[in-house]
């Protein structure tokens, strides 16, 4: 006979995690934070063509929904009664863009991912109609006119997309990043499915004044968006809607935050001037900047980072986003297969315990902060005969470093404080290789949580702090602890220094950079570098050009 179920101490609060290449669903404690049990589900990408990045809304539902399902079944195994699951929160991708269908429910095309690049001549033609002296869509949204943000793929649909034309014109269309797509789904969809986003999520569109907090008419005039297909923007705390259908009918969704403001809330970085780095498929590091919107002169983002609550104060942030993190790490696997597993990279740096001079430019999808330069490609250069796959694996994870202390030096000058340590999590932190050498590279302290989950975390408190389910304080004394593994520097700030300033040549040339259609000119860039910074080994040369273009 099955022992009866019985609840865990303290109420339960789900967290739905969707990221770029998997979906999880992970149940905490509320009263300890502790995570009981979780499920994980791969997503793929699809790339029809260069630089073109998709994934199915369908299928990244379905992960979700087999997410939970599978995550209850394991806390049946636990003898946990799942009706003590009080709330659920989101955490997603953000920028990623769905057009989908009211009355049918059916996407209209596929999700226009986050890295995609087919909108650049959008954003050619858009920079030339914003007057020189007045750059109305940065002061208003904290964002430079970029392939990244919602906004330009919204219109590329609009324009080359003739179910999302028909579908605007016919009154049947709905707008959202993942989250929304999601939470309208989970709440019913056709069925008075709840289409709504939150101000984080709100704020990476383009189309969001992060000052007043709504969608603003002369930015939709900008990118000619109908405002009508734009979902409601509500805080990142309070219930959106109850769940229809499955294990879990009834239980309120109740925490919607981008995946990035999810990790700072997970991180607890509630004070001003705290900061973290996530390192996932990117690496984006998080400044709280208060209740005060920060502009930056060097490069970074301003953001919203959480509204815990309809009534609650808005907090801002100040963001350096780099697009290439462990997606590298999937390229030398997948489309190298120099590794089996991602996990081998670890082995591979280890054993080469160097670069060997040899250094690695991600720049897959151009550069992010704080170049904004959609024209660079990934390169790899200083390679001698002496090179193997060993160091250009070292050289992979250094280059993690290194764009990281590019972004923190572009933080340290905005804030005018210097960071004294840098909070890290997300998937790549439990690479000891890397965090040591991210401790070097930046040459100050680098703090691990023990809890790898931040992002999940952080959905869970929004969720289960909203008004109306109230089983997650938020108050500073009530706040589990949790454990952290400090990394110290180990090398000389001279040594760092000189490396650093070897990889900003490195980026240097892989400026201007993007293939011709023709294969000797694709290479002619190759001839033009000087002979100290000679490109690419015939390893990498007989893959073709098309991966050195980035596709991951």
């Amino acid at each position: 006979m099955a022992a009866p179920q019985k609840p865990a101490a303290g109420p339960l609060v789900g967290a739905v995690v969707q990221g770029t290449n998997s979906t999880r669903f992970l149940v905490f404690n509320s009263k300890t934070a502790e995570l009981l049990t979780h499920h994980q589900v791969e997503v793929a990408q699809e790339y029809p063509k260069e630089g073109w990045v998709e994934q199915d809304p369908k299928e990244i539902l379905q992960s979700v929904y087999e997410c939970i399902e599978r995550t209850c079944e394991k806390l049946k195994e636990q003898n946990i009664d799942i009706a003590n699951i009080k709330a659920v929160g989101v955490s997603n991708q953000r920028e990623t863009t769905v057009v989908w269908d009211k009355l049918s429910g059916e996407p209209l095309y596929n999700a226009v991912v986050w890295l995609d690049l087919r909108t650049q001549s959008t954003v050619e033609s858009l920079s030339k109609k914003i007057p020189g002296n007045n750059n109305f869509v940065k002061s208003k949204t904290g964002l430079p006119l970029s392939t990244y943000f919602s906004a330009v793929k919204l219109r590329w649909m609009l324009d080359n997309v003739l179910d999302v034309q028909k579908a605007v014109e016919e009154g049947r269309a709905l707008f959202g990043t993942l989250d929304s797509w999601l939470i309208w789904s989970m709440t019913g969809g056709v069925n008075g499915g709840v289409h709504c986003t939150d101000v984080t999520n709100a704020s990476r569109t383009m189309l969001f004044n992060i000052h007043s907090l709504e969608w603003d008419a002369e930015l939709c005039k900008f990118f000619d968006v109908p405002m009508d297909i734009l979902p409601n923007v509500w805080s990142s705390s309070q219930i959106y809607g109850q769940i229809k259908g499955g294990t879990l009918e009834g239980v309120p969704i109740s925490g919607c935050l981008g995946d990035q403001s999810a990790a700072l809330v997970g991180q607890m970085c509630f004070q001003e001037g705290q900061a973290k780095s996530t390192y996932g498929t990117g690496c984006f590091l998080l400044c709280n900047t208060g209740r005060k919107c920060v502009f930056s002169e060097h490069g970074l983002l301003t953001t919203v980072a959480y509204k815990l609550g309809k009534d609650k104060p808005v907090h801002y942030a100040l963001e350096g986003s780099v697009a290439i993190a462990g997606a590298v790490i999937r390229w030398l696997r997948d489309n190298l297969g120099i590794i089996e597993t991602s996990e081998e990279i670890e082995t591979l740096a280890k054993e080469a315990g160097t670069s060997y001079g040899c250094y690695f430019v991600p720049a897959f999808s151009g550069l992010y902060a704080p170049y904004w330069e959609p024209s660079a490609r990934g390169i790899i250069c200083g390679l001698t005969q002496f090179t193997n796959k060993c160091h250009i694996g070292f050289a992979a994870l250094e280059a993690v470093c290194f764009q990281t202390r590019e972004i923190l030096d572009a933080m340290n000058r905005d804030c005018g404080i210097p960071l004294t340590h840098l909070q890290v999590d997300g998937a790549m932190t439990v690479n000891q290789i890397l965090m040591q050498l991210l401790a070097d590279i930046l040459h100050i302290p680098v703090i691990k949580s023990s809890m790898s989950e931040t992002t999940a975390l952080g959905a869970a408190m929004a969720a289960g702090a909203a008004e109306g389910v109230g089983v997650w304080s938020l108050k500073p004394e009530d706040l589990s602890v949790i454990g952290m593994v400090r990394f110290e520097p180990q090398i000389q700030a001279t040594e760092s220094e000189i490396r650093y300033s070897t990889w900003k040549k490195a980026v240097m040339k892989s400026m201007d950079s993007v293939p011709s259609q023709s294969p000797q000119e694709d290479f002619s860039i190759f001839s033009s570098l000087p002979l100290g910074f000679f490109i690419v080994s015939s390893m990498v040369m007989l893959i073709g050009a098309r991966y050195i273009s980035g596709i991951p």
